[in-house]
């Protein structure tokens, strides 16, 4: 490990290391951990990929993403959500940014941060014609996506998405972790 970095607008504590790169099941439940922090857990098994409709920071967005599971056991979704600005323990740990610290919003030492929401600059989106407009007026603007930690190429690439997630863009970050399913 190279050292550690604190973003202190965030709170988050990232090491600078290298970093290279179920069926949905009628369980899913939010409960809040706090007033700035909720976390939901969904059940899956580790044959198949994940299935989930994520609520995007922002206003009526929503994205569905399937995707693997990275863990080799049984294993379940967490998604987290806090209010910015955050705190957030994890570090890269074998090509996975893993969590070294119990978090106020459900996320657990080993979970593994599969994604978090990312606000990038670029054209509107949709199809009508004031985005048409838009697009050609150069009416460029802050857009929300989910980052995929798991496919990024670089750590610097998780921490950027991290920190994108500040109060004058949002006022949530979405994160979602991969737990191993307890074996007791």
């Amino acid at each position: 490990m190279k050292g550690l970095v604190t973003a202190t607008t965030l709170g988050m504590v990232l090491s600078t290391s290298a970093f290279t790169s179920q069926p949905a099941s009628s369980l899913f439940q939010r409960t809040t951990a706090s007033s700035s922090a909720s976390s939901s857990i969904l059940h899956a098994a580790n044959a198949e990929p994940f299935k989930i409709t994520i609520d995007l920071p922002g206003e009526g967005l929503a994205a569905n993403m399937k995707f693997p599971p990275v863990l080799d056991v049984p294993s379940e979704l967490v998604e987290v959500r806090y209010s910015v600005p955050f705190g957030l323990d994890v570090a890269p740990k074998e090509g996975l940014a893993v969590c070294t610290k119990d978090g106020a919003g459900g996320e657990k030492v080993g979970d593994v941060l599969r994604y978090t929401s990312q606000w990038t600059l670029g054209l509107p989106r949709g199809d009508g014609v004031i985005t048409t407009a838009m697009s050609f007026a150069g009416g460029i603007g802050w857009q929300v996506s989910m980052f995929d930690v798991a496919r990024a190429g670089r750590w610097e690439d998780v921490v950027e998405a991290l920190v994108s997630n500040e109060g004058s863009r949002t006022d949530e970050v979405v994160l979602l972790f991969e737990r191993p399913l307890s074996t007791e």
